[in-house]
Parts: C-alpha cells; sequence; structure tokens
C-alpha cells in the first residue's frame, strides 16, 4: 500500500513534533497544531493505517504515536527538507577552518568540539587516513646529556615528537648537522622505502654519533606507525544526557562505551558507506547496544589516496535535517582546507 499525500502529510507531522517534545501525539493535536484541514477522525483513520504499515507506533496504552525506525527512514529518504545554515552558523565554521589552519590534528579536534556544539549531539572525528605516510622533515632539539627531542613532520604536516634516549647525547650545532643529514636521506621517504643502503649511508655521514641512527630510526617508524593508524577524537559526549531517552544512565552507558572504546568506533565508521553522507537509524545499526540510536556521517577525502569520517550520534528521534546541515556545512570547507595543508 503506498502512501497518499494525506499520508505523508501526517507522518511528517507526526515526525517533525517528535523530534521538538519528545513526547507520543494523537490525532486531535495534529488537527489543531498543524492544520492540514482535516478532522481529527480522519487523521485518526489515517494513523491507524500508518501504524498498521509499520511506520508509527503505540508506545504503552498511550492515544498517541511515534514515529518507527521505518518512518524515520521514509522521513530521511523522501520527506526531509535541508536547512540551509544560520549566518551566524557559517561564520562560526569558517573561523574555525581559518583559526586552524596550521596542523591537520588540532583542527579535527576542533572540528568534533564544532560539530558538538552546532548539533548538540555527540560527535566523532576520524583523522584523514594516508596510508604510507611520507616523510616530510625531522629536526633533532636538545633536551639533556641523555635525550634529544626528534621532531617529525609528515607530508599530512601532522606534527609529531619522541624523546630519543641515548649514552651521550651531541650539542645544538652537531645536532643541526645530524637533522640536515637525516633530512636529506629521508625526506620524501615511507618507512618502508628505507633500504639497507640507506642505514648504510646514515651510518656513514653521522661518523662518530652513528649510535644515534638505530635508536632514531625506531622512533621514526613509531611515529609513522602511529600516523597510519586511524585517529578517532570525540566530543560532546555528555550530550547526550540532555535528551530523556537517556535521562537514565543506564540507556547512556551504550552510547558512553561506543565513544570511549575504540574498536567500537571503528565498527562503526566502517560500516558501508557509499553516500557522502550516511543515516543508520535504530535497527539498521550493527551494533546491538546502539540499535536504539542514529548515526549520521559523512566522508571527506583528498587525492584520492586518504579519508577521514565525522559524524554524530544521538536518538532516532534526532533532528536529521538540522545535523545534515551541520556536516555538509563542514564538508563544504574541509576538504580544500585538508588540500591546501597537505600540498603546501
Amino acid at each position: 500500500m503506498l502512501l497518499n499525500d494525506r499520508k505523508y502529510r501526517i507522518l511528517e507531522a507526526i515526525i517533525n513534533d517528535y523530534i521538538q517534545t519528545a513526547e507520543p501525539i494523537g490525532s486531535r493535536t495534529i488537527a489543531k497544531k498543524y492544520g492540514l484541514g482535516i478532522s481529527s477522525a480522519t487523521i485518526r483513520n489515517e494513523m491507524s493505517d500508518l501504524e498498521d504499515m509499520g511506520f508509527i507506533l503505540q508506545p504503552h496504552t498511550s492515544a498517541g504515536r511515534v514515529p518507527s525506525d521505518k518512518g524515520y527512514r521514509l522521513y530521511v529518504d523522501s520527506m526531509m527538507r535541508q536547512r540551509p545554515l544560520t549566518e551566524e552558523e557559517t561564520l562560526f565554521l569558517q573561523r574555525m577552518m581559518i583559526n586552524n589552519f596550521n596542523q591537520i590534528e588540532y583542527m579535527m579536534q576542533e572540528t568534533a568540539k564544532a560539530v558538538a556544539l552546532l548539533t548538540n549531539y555527540p560527535a566523532f572525528v576520524s583523522e584523514p587516513y594516508i596510508k604510507k605516510t611520507k616523510i616530510r622533515h625531522v629536526q633533532f632539539v636538545p633536551l639533556d646529556e641523555k635525550s634529544v627531542l626528534l621532531v617529525l613532520v609528515t607530508d599530512a604536516k601532522a606534527v609529531k615528537n619522541q624523546t630519543v634516549s641515548l649514552p651521550n647525547a651531541p650539542d645544538f650545532e652537531t645536532l643541526t648537522k645530524l637533522s640536515r643529514v637525516l633530512n636529506q636521506n629521508l625526506e620524501g621517504q615511507t618507512v618502508h622505502d628505507i633500504t639497507r643502503e640507506t642505514v648504510d649511508a646514515l651510518f656513514s655521514q653521522f661518523g662518530k654519533h652513528a649510535y644515534m641512527v638505530m635508536p632514531v630510526l625506531g622512533v621514526i617508524a613509531d611515529l609513522i606507525q602511529a600516523e597510519d593508524d586511524v585517529r578517532i577524537i570525540t566530543s560532546g559526549v555528555k550530550n547526550i544526557l540532555a535528551f530523556p531517552e537517556f535521562s537514565d544512565i543506564s540507556k547512556a552507558k551504550a552510547i558512553f562505551q561506543a565513544l570511549e572504546e575504540r574498536e567500537m568506533l571503528i565498527t562503526i565508521l566502517g560500516q558501508e558507506q557509499s553516500e557522502r553522507i550516511q543515516i543508520i537509524i535504530g535497527e539498521e545499526n550493527n551494533l546491538e547496544p546502539l540499535r536504539g540510536c542514529s548515526i549520521i556521517k559523512a566522508n571527506y577525502s583528498f587525492d584520492n589516496q586518504s579519508t577521514g569520517c565525522i559524524g554524530v550520534i544521538g536518538p532516532t528521534r534526532m533532528d536529521y535535517a538540522q545535523a545534515v546541515s551541520v556536516l555538509e556545512g563542514i564538508l563544504i570547507n574541509i576538504t580544500a582546507v585538508i588540500e591546501a595543508l597537505s600540498g603546501g
């Protein structure tokens, strides 16, 4: 049975009202509140049909109805009207991008905060995953007699550092010269590109400081491995407690767990996605504990080699249109910024 225009309008009214109020809605309220030009008796009959078709449900013994996962799916696929961001929201995102136009890692942290702030849902962001990260620049910084700080800049302008313990740390002038040697031999290389010949060249050029070569290469390998791993940032996790569905902390536990456990987040990110923005509703979730929630996630990418994901998680009655608008606003800016960072 296909939905006629009247059923569409009634279902849309039920969903919009429930998103805003979290309260079941009855036929009389719809007739008074939404001005559909039909009687409450007619609305009641149409609601009965919608319930039989699985688009709405009657919780408990209430006379009102709430949307089902099937109803939300029809809504986001056929009814939802994307709202343009307000001028204030647009300016906020633009300022955030401009203020953090330095390195990707920090920008991703601020992006997660911005998404959580603008949507009022918990947000997650994965930094762009770049296979075979390349070394862009290496620099030694003196610390003390037994250690130096190695600073590594990757081809994505991610800046990493780690202390290298040594039996005897060279002075500043020597470290500067050794930094140049490292860059001459390693710039533009991946860990897998470092051959026996490269190592031999470093041993020769480091001279009496050749004892540093293997510890330094070990640290570089560790930093590159960490760079190649998928990093996931979350923000606004406590936002979920603002929704009555999760006012009981035991009900919010699944979301807290999902956003705190790396493996669950990777599962969320890994759910198959072909669209630019994907909406996963309730029972569509692969993770059993999250089948009372919805997830909206957006992919961004550049150079056909690296990808990342931005998303929110919330109740199935989330404001889909508003959340999609925020993610679209982020996507408009983020890819261009990442491309500039990676190519600059």
